[in-house]
């Protein structure tokens, strides 16, 4: 892969006719040195995120040692990346030949489960061919939280509900080495309160389960910056986090985890992409909602961009992007800010990609296309490098730092 200063480098070197994928190996590396060193507790990479194998490798080789993986292909990818890795089967839904696989060919000790079916389904995948059961499974029931301080939820489709929370922690404290309790507060969470609430209803369903757990996993959801996405410090969440853990009513070594994925890799990519066509304030692009962009088409999400021409000298206007497929909903409305005097022919690096960017790439319509470079430039926002202003948690919660 070749290395550049910048996007600027990057086109002057090729005016290429694709897009072009920017990977920052130092932003990566800073990200997942932050979270080993200052989350109180165990960082588990959240694979579904960024599933490149660079990525997995750097965050490895900069403390990362667990991997959230949701799905028998991400188990085989990381187990082939990373011998000796702790992978941690986190999809609370699962086949049978998944979880035995996992299990028995992989080394996977951890599984989640939000229902008596899929506790019966894992210590049966789990039981060996003589009929001996596993003895050496941490479980962990996935209980639902509110999505209300995330700008993505996750409040639907997994998780057991308070109310009957109790009787399936009964039911996997039975069959497990360490019992846990896992949530997810949904996707860039804006402020630390989100676990406080989360973690009020971890202490409410071990009070009724009258359990020991081992294991609070506070799941993902921690944020990044974004346009209009200003989130508190990432020190006040794990502050936040850390009291409440403290204050639960579990085994005196419970352990702490966290699947953080945006948080760790948003920074590591940005696109390159060319302007195709203009028509007013809209403007066609080489990358859409089929591939780098599925967010900003799909869930509205604000990137931010920058013009990588020199001679481009009007005032910031409004711009909404058409990406290259013949499909109308390959429509991303923004608005994303650009000089009023950019054309067709022009280019625009567009930034924040390394979280779900990649993952979420197809070749529909005979698009999908794209090379890649590094550089070395920072990514156009961070939460890591100490240059942020020092935003407010919320109106319910006070700054810790």
């Amino acid at each position: 892969m070749h290395q550049f200063s910048d996007a600027k480098a990057v086109v002057r070197a090729f005016a290429p006719d694709e897009p072009v994928i920017l990977n920052r190996p130092h932003a990566a590396a800073r990200a997942a040195r932050f979270f080993t060193e200052k989350f109180p507790g165990t960082s588990m990479y959240a694979v579904k995120a960024n599933p490149s194998p660079d990525l997995i490798q750097i965050l490895w080789d900069n403390g990362v040692t667990h991997y959230d993986v949701a799905s028998i292909g991400e188990v085989r990818l990381v187990r082939g990346l990373l011998p000796d890795a702790t992978l941690c089967f986190m999809h609370p839904v699962k086949t049978p030949r998944a979880i035995k696989d996992a299990y028995f060919d992989h080394g996977v000790k951890t599984f989640s489960l939000d229902t008596v079916e899929e506790l019966e389904k894992i210590v049966a995948a789990t039981t060996d061919e003589h009929g001996n059961a596993a003895s050496d499974l941490n479980l962990l029931v996935r209980l639902r939280v509110s999505s209300e301080h995330s700008q993505l939820s996750l409040a639907s489709k997994f998780g057991v509900d308070l109310a009957d929370a109790a009787p399936l922690l009964q039911a996997t404290r039975q069959y497990c080495d360490a019992l846990g309790i896992c949530f997810h507060v949904g996707s860039q969470a804006m402020t630390p309160f989100a676990y406080v609430q989360a973690l009020e209803r971890v202490r409410a369903a071990i009070a009724e389960a009258a359990v020991t757990v081992d294991i609070i996993d506070v799941g993902g959801g921690f944020p990044s910056v974004y346009p209009d996405l200003e989130p508190p410090a990432l020190e006040d969440f794990f502050a936040m986090i850390h009291r409440h853990f403290e204050a639960l009513p579990i085994s005196y070594s419970a352990e702490l985890w966290a699947e953080p994925g945006r948080a760790l890799c948003a920074e590591y990519s940005s696109i390159i992409v060319r302007v195709e066509k203009r028509r007013d304030n809209e403007l066609y692009i080489n990358d859409g909602s089929y591939g780098a962009l599925f967010d900003a088409a799909h869930v509205d999400w604000r990137f931010p961009v920058r013009a990588l021409e020199d001679d481009l000298i009007k005032p910031l206007s409004e711009f909404a992007f058409y990406g290259p497929t013949c499909d109308d909903a390959d429509y991303m409305k923004g608005p994303f800010m650009l000089p009023e005097d950019i054309q067709a022919g022009d280019y625009i690096e567009i930034g924040m990609l390394g979280a779900y960017g990649a993952a979420m790439k197809t070749d529909f319509n005979g698009f999908g296309a794209v090379e890649a470079a590094m550089v070395t430039d920072e990514p156009m926002a961070s939460l890591y490098r100490g240059d942020r202003p020092d935003p407010r948690a919320s109106d319910n919660v006070v700054s810790l730092r």
